[in-house]
């Protein structure tokens, strides 16, 4: 997995299928800052905040801050301080009082120049200065501070790392330079001899840094995002490898000497020039998370039927038409991204992978769905958007597990009725049916009691079911660009619902003004038509019970008179219209 770090590092192999689920797992950004707060929330378990007077934990990260506060500095038992994404330029010289300050993240700051005082924390062990404007000529600084563990310089505009540090700082085990300007590294890195952890990506590598080769401990190397054309043999050395992330690079083979990194867990190359994988990869038995979308592939690559271990499989835009039979041995996989490739049948070699919960098959040539997905029990997400389906494939219902299901029709046939069946996923939350041909939803949907998410954008629906709400978990209704003219009168009740899209809507009811100024608007016409509508049968039930109570007769019976009386009037106002014709 890449560094938790904020918003620099992207994780290609737990980015989710661009189309499948862009609101969770496309956003790798969300992703690490999630991570980033856990890390924080088990360092603050381990520092307690009090203890009688003293004071080891303060956090002042995104508080406007100008300046550090004098009075932190003072706080000499402090063992962890929080400043990022402040508006801080300078460090005060008196920072040198914190002699027992082992965590500093300043990163996201106006910072300059690094004081000469910084030098003087000796017990410093985790120091971030990403994303801050540092001058190079005090960056030599930090290699004054011996006990550094972690240093984090993402975003900071360097073109070569101080060869100083590299010589000084012997005890750091992560190194984090991603978003630089970086071509090579100095020979001199060599000296980290302990570092298990290097963030190299979004510099301008361009091929990959031989110096590394002799870092033996090395565990985790990021060089996502560069222009590295190979890999030297001489990374057979890394024999603690276990993480290699080199996706959007400009590979054309790989070393078949990688296979003697035995502890390999996660390789992801996505978005190379790949035509194959050698065939010795098949001596890596310990693979967990495999990454090769983006790359033309000549075939598919059967060494990866021998990693049983196998979880997460990234082969989306490869150009597959099937999988080998010998795929289906890998049971353990959780996470299948097959989109955009040239499948014009749903495999059945997936079909029995009983541990799978997200599988991606959208934009291919897919017509139908067999019955024995019935093989998959803990499905929990189905990307099938932009197939070849005839008809709506019925065959989903089969997978009672799912959560979100996605089937947009952007080409092929559009789908015209959404079957009532769509009540058995009772576990489904999310549901993505956009441009398609709809024309109504089934009033059987508001028995999915789970359901969050509607997206029937690009429809021609002309009416919602009143049944939607009774939906009352419902947080999210996408509806533009269809045939709308009225919303249920109801669609207020639900107190989740905090999203309402309905541009493109030729609404009258609530009007196309109201829609526009958003819910809160909407919800006040709803309420103020129902206040309407009640006085209105209160006030007919009153003049019903007086008409009733007077003797005239019971209610059936005055509708009539009434209706009479209308008539008599009509015709009287017709008769002088023709007198006055005779007349002239």
């Amino acid at each position: 997995m890449v560094e938790f770090q904020q918003s620099l590092d992207t994780n290609t192999m737990n980015a989710h299928f661009s189309r499948t689920d862009a609101t969770n797992l496309e956003n790798d950004n969300l992703q690490i800052s999630q991570e980033i707060q856990m890390t924080k929330e088990l360092e603050k378990e381990a520092l307690p905040v009090h203890v009688t007077d003293r004071i080891f934990f303060v956090d002042l990260a995104n508080k406007q801050q100008t300046t550090i506060p004098l009075h932190i500095l003072e706080l000499e038992n402090l063992e962890e301080l929080h400043l990022e994404k402040n508006l801080i330029e300078s460090i005060p010289g008196d920072i040198h009082h914190l002699k027992k300050v082992k965590v500093l993240y300043l990163n996201m700051n106006s910072i300059r120049d690094i004081c000469e005082q910084l030098g003087e924390l000796k017990s410093l062990q985790s120091l971030d200065l990403s994303s801050n404007p540092l001058s190079y000529s005090s960056l030599h600084i930090i290699s004054k501070l011996r006990a550094l563990r972690q240093l984090r310089l993402y975003d900071v505009n360097l073109d070569e790392f101080p060869v100083e540090i590299c010589k000084c700082l012997h005890h750091v085990e992560l190194l984090g330079l991603s978003g630089n300007n970086l071509r090579y590294l100095p020979k001199e890195i060599v000296n980290l001899r302990k570092l298990k952890e290097i963030y190299l990506q979004k510099n301008r590598f361009e091929s990959f840094p031989l110096e590394l080769c002799h870092l033996p401990n090395l565990e985790i190397i990021d060089l996502e995002q560069n222009l590295v054309s190979f890999i030297p043999e001489e990374i057979v050395s890394l024999t603690n490898l276990v993480k290699l992330f080199l996706a959007f690079n400009n590979l054309l083979s790989i070393t078949d000497k990688l296979h003697h990194c035995q502890r390999l867990t996660v390789l992801d190359l996505s978005n190379n020039l790949l035509r194959r994988l050698p065939r010795s990869f098949k001596q890596l038995t310990e693979m967990n998370e495999l990454g090769l979308s983006g790359n033309n592939l000549e075939k598919f690559p059967h060494q990866i039927c021998h990693w049983k271990s196998l979880c997460l499989v990234y082969l989306k835009n490869t150009g597959l038409q099937m999988l080998p039979s010998s795929f289906a041995r890998l049971t353990c996989i959780k996470i299948l991204d097959l989109s955009e490739n040239f499948f014009d049948e749903f495999p059945k070699e997936i079909c029995a992978m009983e541990n799978l919960e997200i599988l991606s098959l959208d934009d291919n040539q897919i017509c139908e769905i067999p019955p024995e997905v019935t093989g998959l029990p803990n499905l929990k997400c189905l990307g099938l958007t932009g197939n070849r389906f005839s008809v709506f494939p019925e065959e989903v219902f089969l997978l009672e597990s799912l959560e979100k299901l996605y089937l947009g029709q952007d080409k092929g046939i559009k789908f015209t009725t959404l079957p009532k069946d769509i009540s058995k996923l009772q576990n489904l939350k999310e549901l993505y049916l956009e441009n398609n041909c709809l024309e109504y939803l089934p009033s059987s949907m508001g028995l999915l009691s789970n359901l969050e998410i509607v997206d029937c954008h690009n429809n021609f629906l002309k009416e919602l079911p009143d049944s939607i709400c009774q939906v009352q978990g419902l947080q999210k209704l996408f509806v533009q660009n269809n045939q709308l003219f009225q919303l249920p009168e109801n669609l207020d009740s639900l107190q989740k619902l905090h999203l309402v899209l309905l541009d493109g809507n030729p609404m009258t009811d609530p009007p196309v003004e109201v829609c526009s100024q958003g819910k809160v608007a909407i919800w006040e016409y709803l309420r103020e038509k129902r206040n309407q509508k009640a006085k209105a049968t209160k006030i007919q039930a009153w003049w019903r019970g007086q008409m009733v109570r007077k003797g005239l007769g019971n209610f059936a019976e005055l509708q009539k008179l009434l209706k009479k009386g209308k008539k008599g009037k009509e015709k009287g106002k017709e008769k002088p219209g023709k007198g006055t014709k005779g007349k002239k």
